[in-house]
């Protein structure tokens, strides 16, 4: 081969490395302007999958900041010859439960008849009649002092009974006179009478609560700054008693504070009779309330403490404890604010 060949052949080897060299060029460019479909992002997606992702108890962050001091106990502690303590899990769940419907946004509503002051309810059709002789729903829910709950399928069913100081949101922010609900305290939706419904505006914040435990009869309030819940109080409790026909066990579930009273006036079984007084009481279901000890007239003076507080059920529904404790519980716990979580 000459050199004129030779000369030839090189040039041709760098011209097709050259047009070789920028097809790929070209063609890397072209790929690179293309979404990669072999790893899609996800970010958004993940993105809105968390903001709908609801709470768990493992979620509620708990802290002790201890304000109410007196009659303190520890998160376990003796009961005769066993172990009582603060069921701090189920009390997560429940405020897991608060945090969900606040995220959700509506208004908050509470069922109301106190006393039937809002007219007795109708009687369910599956009804029994329970140890009380009143009529009751299948859940145990008695009608006196309840709401009646109607199938939302337009056909106008009364289906159960809500409980005075159950806590609702209302989607639809309707003022007719069947208010469709949608339970906080309780699973599902139904229609209400909108006699039966108190609307709280959807501003409201539940960030204080009294956690009372049926089982361990203990009592704690806790209250929410920032992301953390902080344990304030953990002290003894007595809740309600079984007992036909006058006393009734504390029912568990989530309520809304109603209403606060410095003294609730008390009568004595079967009749119209003042017997006595309660301090500090603060009501969140029917005739229940966190009081202090009751004072039996003719002694007009708050009784602190008994030493009955943290042993056995015995009051009549009501949830007993120290008077300075219900007394702390009164000037914090504020009506629209607060829930008592009663847990078993």
């Amino acid at each position: 081969m000459n050199r004129y060949t030779m000369y030839l052949f090189s040039v041709f080897i760098a011209l097709t490395l050259f047009i070789v060299g920028c097809n790929s060029c070209q063609s890397g460019d072209r790929d690179s302007d293309q979404p990669d479909t072999s790893t899609p992002d996800t970010t958004s997606v993940d993105h809105q999958e968390e903001k709908k992702r609801e709470l768990t108890g493992e979620d509620i962050q708990l802290e002790k900041n201890i304000r109410y001091d007196k009659y303190l106990l520890d998160d376990e502690y003796p009961y005769k010859d066993t172990t009582r303590h603060f069921q701090w899990e189920k009390i997560q769940e429940q405020i897991a439960v608060i945090e969900n419907a606040m995220a959700e946004g509506d208004t908050w509503g509470i069922l109301s008849n106190y006393r039937n002051m809002n007219k007795e309810a109708p009687t369910v059709a599956d009804f029994v009649r329970n140890e009380y002789g009143r009529v009751s729903d299948q859940f145990g829910v008695e009608r006196y002092q309840s709401a009646p709950l109607y199938s939302v399928d337009g056909d106008t069913t009364l289906v159960r009974y809500g409980r005075d100081g159950w806590i609702v949101k209302l989607p639809d922010n309707d003022t007719t006179e069947m208010v469709r609900v949608k339970g906080v305290s309780f699973e599902g939706e139904f229609l209400v009478p909108n006699r039966y419904l108190i609307s709280w505006h959807d501003s409201v914040r539940f960030d204080k609560v009294v956690a009372v435990d049926v089982t361990n009869q203990n009592i704690s309030t806790l209250e929410k700054t920032g992301d953390t819940w902080n344990i304030l109080s953990m002290t003894h409790a007595t809740t309600g008693v079984h007992n036909p026909p006058y006393a009734h066990e504390t029912p568990t579930g989530i309520f809304a504070v109603q209403e606060k009273k410095e003294k609730m006036l008390y009568t004595r079984d079967g009749t119209s009779e003042i017997a006595g007084f309660a301090p500090y009481a603060s009501r969140f279901t029917n005739g229940g309330y966190v009081h202090g000890v009751p004072t039996q007239y003719p002694n007009k003076s708050i009784i602190e403490y008994s030493q009955t507080l943290g042993t056995t059920p015995r009051s009549h529904m009501c949830v007993r404890n120290a008077s300075s404790h219900s007394k702390f519980v009164f000037d914090w716990a504020t009506v629209k604010q607060s829930v008592v979580i009663v847990i078993d």
